[in-house]
């Protein structure tokens, strides 16, 4: 059983050197039951909004990635759960976006050196001072912690 939250848990993953995708989709390896390596490969790819590009945050990516594990659709005749999964994956966006106005990495990071090469910076005190994506990581973990709730309410509730 897990004794700190996700949130938490996720904080402490980017503060320790792992990216923002990775600390979030790491945190919940006791929610999705993915092995932690495995995690880490998996979501690798997604830091500094995919691979340094600046798209998509990170932490978003790695919240529709925890979404597809526990709720998404696998039978591509069914459009009924594809929309439902995409309407829970744009309500996770918009969660997103209410705290922090956009999902977009460059966006977020706006007033920081926006740099897209594929070599990322060292992760220093100064790093960590000046980088508001710690923020994010924790956000993108409460959201789902909440929207997690959510799903078990109503399962009760059925």
């Amino acid at each position: 059983m897990q004794t700190t939250s996700h949130a938490d848990r996720a904080a402490e993953l980017f503060l320790s050197g792992y990216n923002c995708a990775q600390s979030v989709f790491g945190a919940f390896c006791d929610v999705t039951g993915m092995d932690f390596s495995a995690a880490m490969r998996l979501s690798s790819s997604f830091g500094g909004g995919m691979g340094r590009l600046r798209e998509v945050c990170g932490t978003v990516s790695a919240m529709f990635m925890i979404a597809g594990i526990l709720w998404g659709y696998s039978d591509t005749g069914e459009d009924g759960a594809k929309a439902a999964h995409y309407t829970r994956i744009q309500h996770l966006a918009e969660e997103f976006r209410k705290n922090h106005d956009t999902i977009i990495c460059r966006e977020l990071i706006a007033g920081l050196k926006k740099d897209s090469s594929p070599i990322p910076e060292a992760r220093t005190e100064q790093y960590y001072r000046e980088r508001p994506c710690v923020r994010f990581v924790r956000t993108a973990a409460e959201i789902l912690d909440r929207e997690i709730a959510a799903e078990q309410n109503r399962s009760r509730e059925n």
